[in-house]
């Protein structure tokens, strides 16, 4: 890839470009081994009900031909595996995506995960290196926001769709598993984050229960990050324990998001001076 300043970047071998400008950066990046814990929950079904809920509330299922004046582009930001993202394309042949994550591993399964997502490795609290009013569809799942630089690269028509955990969510394990907690202020954090750069259009929560088993509740804390503090062993014994405490092979757990549509707020009327 060649940028209008003619530098160069390379696209890796597994499909993906990395857009870093080489500072470091203090946030962690997911590991192989949580990117495969990640996938192995997707494949599992157990966050379907969130993807549908995701494309639905981006539009494209509807704009099936790309009639609508925005961009055919949805940009992932903090894509994980690219699987909400892949839900977002599949219900239009006139989109495409990308999918941005600061993880290498994450970068990998997104240039895999739909064939026309690309993969782009960069930090989303960093100027995002996506042109300017560019983009039709951001998601933001399970993922930090960059608030400012959404709206800058979002079109006027264009929609910012956010998924954030409930109280509940996961609740039955969390303690056991020693997760991180939703905090109490988290509707209220987005709002303030949202400011006067976004209007929120749409709020509805997507709600299911299924039981899992050790190994199903072991990859939901190996993909998230409690892995970064805790080893496989550790995660795999906890939820053994977990099951076996119940008096079952598996145990009900509560999937509870909260999903947020939002449009840029229009610009303010001019006044004369």
């Amino acid at each position: 890839m060649i940028c209008v300043a003619s530098h160069r970047f390379d696209i890796a071998r597994q499909g993906y470009v990395s857009l870093l400008d080489g500072r470091s950066t203090p946030h962690r990046s997911d590991t192989a081994a949580m990117v495969a814990a990640r996938r192995r929950v997707h494949e599992s079904g157990l966050f379907d009900p969130v993807v549908r809920a995701v494309a639905d509330a981006s539009g494209t299922p509807t704009d099936r031909a790309g009639t609508s004046d925005r961009p055919p582009l949805v940009l992932d930001a903090g894509a994980g595996t690219g699987r909400y993202l892949a839900g977002a394309l599949a219900g239009s042949d006139a989109w495409w995506g990308i999918g941005l994550d600061l993880s290498k591993y994450c970068a990998r399964a997104v240039a895999r995960v739909h064939p026309r997502a690309a993969a782009v490795v960069a930090d989303i609290w960093r100027p995002l290196p996506i042109r300017t009013a560019s983009v039709g569809v951001v998601l933001s799942v399970f993922s930090p926001r960059n608030i400012d630089e959404f709206a800058r690269v979002l079109h006027s028509g264009g929609v910012l769709v956010v998924v954030t955990p409930n109280a509940d969510h996961l609740a039955e394990i969390v303690g056991p598993m020693d997760m991180l907690g939703i905090a109490e202020d988290k509707d209220q954090r987005l709002r303030t984050a949202l400011g006067d750069r976004f209007e929120i259009t749409a709020e509805h929560e997507v709600r299911h229960r299924a039981d899992l088993d050790a190994t199903a509740i072991g990859d939901l804390v190996a993909m998230g990050p409690s892995a970064f503090h805790r080893t496989a062993d550790e995660i795999r014994s906890a939820a053994e324990a977990v099951t076996h405490g119940s008096g079952r092979s598996a145990v009900s757990v509560s999937v509870s998001v909260s999903v947020t549509v939002c449009r840029p707020t229009p610009p303010g009327p001019l006044t004369a001076e």
